[in-house]
């Protein structure tokens, strides 16, 4: 059984509040559960204490049975010093999607046909 430790997802609609959870992978996200090991609300503001609570010895725990954590929950692990700061790699963080590409290089072609123009009169 492969366990994971990772968010779900409670509140009300545009309000929401997490659980952090040990769960079997299989299970959906805001299904069955093991154990509760903490909350994070989202709403309160970064520097807040009260923004992520967990039980350190219980995620201890479940990590060393072999649990694996999601990208989020590996991040709160990481600001509370439980485990090591992973490097990530994203390399198409920032590149435009395919409409934004398509218009660039519209804007391209519309800015050179008036040079074109240009220097074709001279």
């Amino acid at each position: 059984m492969a366990i994971k430790i990772r968010l779900a997802r409670g509140g009300s609609k545009k309000r929401p509040h997490y659980s952090i959870v040990a769960a079997d992978s299989r299970m959906p996200r805001d299904g069955r559960f093991i154990e509760k090991l903490g909350t994070y609300n989202p709403l309160l503001p970064k520097d807040s204490e009260d923004r992520v609570k967990m039980n350190l010895e219980r995620v201890q725990y479940w990590l060393s049975q072999g649990a694996q954590t999601t990208d989020r929950v590996a991040r709160f692990l990481e600001s509370a010093g439980v485990k090591d700061k992973a490097e990530r790699n994203n390399p198409k963080k920032g590149t435009p999607g395919k409409a934004a590409q398509e218009r660039a290089e519209a804007r391209a072609a519309k800015a050179a046909a008036p040079a074109e123009e240009d220097a074709a009169a001279e």
